[in-house]
């Protein structure tokens, strides 16, 4: 028996584009909606304060496809010259059991990080949005910018600011680059991004005691906030200031707050998850004035159903390492 190695340097090149992962990580969710999923909380160990190992299983049945996740988060690693997100993806044959396949997970964390803002903002932003706002500038801001490129065709300008201004310089420098019909400009801080975003998606590491976080009436009527970060950069009375509240998972965030470190002040209505209004079974936005919080803590369907789709690119390809099991 073989398994398939593929490293990141693999992954990269079978060439998945946003507009894939997001039409997997879209499926996803709507398939998760329909209760065709099968995906527990993910259980987690804490080595070092402020640091995760996470374990994330999914089984989506109309794809027939599985795997487990083992992902790291650690704020101190990019001091050390270290990635802060990093791990490995097991892919399995839902026939046997047996594991088809080894993959680096970094670039699918990040993706499909990025295209759940963007699946977010396809169905709960204001379709007529021109301006995103993107608080911290690091991996996971540039893929949700592409995501949100996707997602909001009227998109025509970037707020951006992080606490590192080298780190917003480099976004904007690689940005620009990358979406040259899209204006971007470096705030002051974060009251002038959420100010002025019609989408605001925060991206800063996942912490106890982060920065000062951002305060109750700097989001815009109207407009859609999206955290990647857990509630590391909104307080309690900005979530609950919005019509509506959105996580991606519910079950997930109640087994969360439960353990009592994180979402302690997230609203206890909690109008819909993402699955079921892709899914169309609950509204997403209800009128042009409301204001949105989709609380996005990544879920293991989204790493499946991107993992599936490399996987028979790399078949397809003959790409990666074949190794004895």
């Amino acid at each position: 028996m073989e398994i398939t190695y593929l490293s990141r340097a693999d992954v990269v090149s079978l060439g998945m584009s946003m507009a894939e992962v997001m039409q997997a990580v879209e499926k996803g969710f709507r398939l998760k909606g329909l209760g065709k999923t099968e995906m527990p909380p993910k259980p987690g160990i804490h080595p070092r304060p402020d640091c995760f190992i996470h374990a994330m299983p999914a089984y989506v049945a109309d794809l027939e496809a599985c795997g487990l996740k083992w992902v790291s988060g650690y704020p101190p690693n990019p001091g050390r010259g270290l990635p802060y997100i990093s791990g490995l993806f097991i892919l399995n044959d839902t026939e046997t059991g047996l594991p088809l396949a080894v993959m680096d997970c970094s670039w699918i964390t990040a993706m499909r990080t990025g295209a759940s803002a963007g699946v977010a903002a396809k169905y709960l932003a204001d379709p007529a949005s021109r301006v995103a706002g993107l608080l911290g500038c690091g991996v996971q801001a540039r893929s949700s910018l592409a995501a949100l490129v996707e997602a909001l065709p009227g998109l025509s300008a970037v707020l951006c600011f992080d606490i590192l201004p080298q780190a917003t310089a480099s976004f904007v420098r690689e940005m620009s680059a990358a979406f040259p019909r899209l204006t971007f400009t470096s705030s002051d801080g974060p009251a002038e991004v959420t100010q002025g975003a019609d989408v605001v998606v925060t991206a800063i590491p996942i912490v106890e005691h982060p920065a000062p976080p951002l305060d109750a009436g700097m989001l815009k009527a109207g407009a859609l906030a999206v955290s990647l970060d857990y509630d590391s950069a909104w307080t309690s009375a900005a979530m609950k200031e919005c019509d509506k509240f959105v996580p991606d998972d519910t079950n997930q965030l109640l087994r969360t707050r439960q353990l009592g470190i994180y979402f302690g002040g997230t609203p206890e209505r909690i109008d819909a998850d993402l699955g079921e209004v892709v899914a169309g079974l609950k509204a997403g936005r209800g009128h042009r004035d409301e204001r949105i919080f989709s609380m996005n803590m990544g879920i293991a369907v989204d790493d499946v159903v991107t993992a599936d789709v490399l996987y028979k690119k790399a078949v397809q390809a003959g790409a990666g390492t074949r190794l004895p099991l």
